[in-house]
């Protein structure tokens, strides 16, 4: 068979399924049947900026229709308004809308969408703040907020490195089955919060599966590149990685909740984020206990494991959109699904067999006070 008669024949049967679909969408199938699809319109507003020219929203169209905003209500009355771009927005398609409104700082505010239709689309300002505009000092602050976050604790945690070494192998595996604990509370920790982001993205993007995608890829990605079993400093590597994509999320939580106005919550995602993040230092230096890194190592740890707060910074104080959240936590889950993995079996090469994770009390005990310590702190998230 000729090179040529070889590629046609992988080509072509997809080339003459893409022409069938396309010759679906394009006849009137369903008038042939006697069935008119309803009209149906829709949209996600995607994010807010309150700042001294008034209120401008970015909305996405969620819906197999196209969308035309024609009127805008604020606080039940009419208001001029200007969208780029402008006329009718397809399925998919995003616009910004500016508010030429006067809001008041604290107040709450109601914004009512009309379609061409009359179809009406509502979202509500719970507390109106100014939206933090990007100038290099806003960067700056927000870089320091995202050191704060997650290269300090992380290091802190880091420091506790000589006393582990000086410790026997039982508070060495002590400590092995805490960092299991803990990664066991971020996975389905992050899995949460990327499901929670997935159902105020646009059903387009079809958050539950971008979500399920996202953490496969990272998995299958991050086991594909890691080898054979898993050595202590490559596992170390491996764990600041995991910790690393989840402070990715930690810091899109902080800068997205600032952005909104909810000071509150951003004061108490600081704080709780800060202490959470401490015994995961503890957990990256664990596995190094039978090696002697040098300085650049450790710096190179604490780095992949806390910069990413400060990038999650500016994108959620600047840049924050639903779907990317998922995403980006949906990364993080499947990375730690993987780091778990590895410890695992890091642990079960220091111990007798895989049964004693569970027979052995202290291996048990520290398992569980992994999580339980991991829960403690983020009740100052949520609190």
């Amino acid at each position: 068979m000729s090179t040529a008669r070889y590629w046609l024949h992988w080509l072509l049967p997809p080339a003459l399924l893409a022409l069938a679909i396309l010759a679906l969408l394009q006849s009137d199938w369903l008038a042939s049947l006697g069935v008119a699809p309803a009209p149906f319109e829709d949209l996600v507003v995607e994010r807010v900026v309150l700042d001294e020219q008034g209120i401008a929203l970015k909305y996405r169209v969620d819906s197999p229709d196209p969308v035309t905003i024609v009127q805008v209500q604020v606080d039940g009355a009419y208001w001029r308004f200007t969208q780029q771009p402008e006329g009718p927005l397809s399925r998919g398609e995003a616009a910004w809308t500016r508010i030429p409104y006067m809001w008041v700082a604290g107040d709450a505010h109601h914004l009512t969408l009309v379609s061409s239709t009359g179809a009406t689309f509502e979202h509500t300002i719970d507390v109106a703040q100014a939206t933090p505009q990007p100038t290099p000092a806003k960067f700056g602050a927000w870089t320091w907020v995202g050191l704060y976050v997650g290269l300090f604790p992380v290091a802190l945690g880091m420091l506790c490195y000589p006393a582990l070494r000086r410790s026997g192998r039982g508070v060495i595996d002590f400590v092995l089955a805490v960092t299991l604990g803990l990664l066991a509370f971020l996975l389905v920790d992050t899995l949460l919060e990327a499901l929670e982001q997935a159902e105020q993205a646009a059903g387009l993007f079809q958050g539950p599966l971008l979500v399920l995608l996202g953490a496969t890829a990272a998995f299958v990605g991050l086991r594909a590149i890691s080898g054979g079993g898993p050595d202590g400093v490559s596992l170390a590597w491996r764990i600041a990685l995991g910790i690393g994509l989840h402070n990715l999320g930690e810091g899109l939580a902080i800068g997205s909740a600032v952005a909104a106005g909810e000071i509150a919550l951003g004061t108490f995602l600081v704080l709780g984020f800060t202490l959470h993040n401490v015994t995961e230092g503890i957990g990256i230096a664990a596995p190094l206990t039978e090696s002697q890194p040098r300085l650049p190592t450790w710096a190179g740890l604490a780095a992949l494991a806390g910069l990413p707060a400060v990038a999650g910074c500016w994108i959620g104080a600047y840049a924050f959109s639903p779907q990317f959240a998922a995403l980006c936590l949906a990364l993080g889950a499947g990375a730690i699904l993987q780091v778990l993995m590895d410890v695992g079996l890091y642990l079960h090469g220091r111990t007798a067999s895989v049964s004693g994770l569970t027979t052995q009390p202290l291996l048990a005990f520290g398992l569980l006070a992994g999580i339980g310590i991991m829960y403690a702190t983020a009740l100052l998230v949520s609190g």
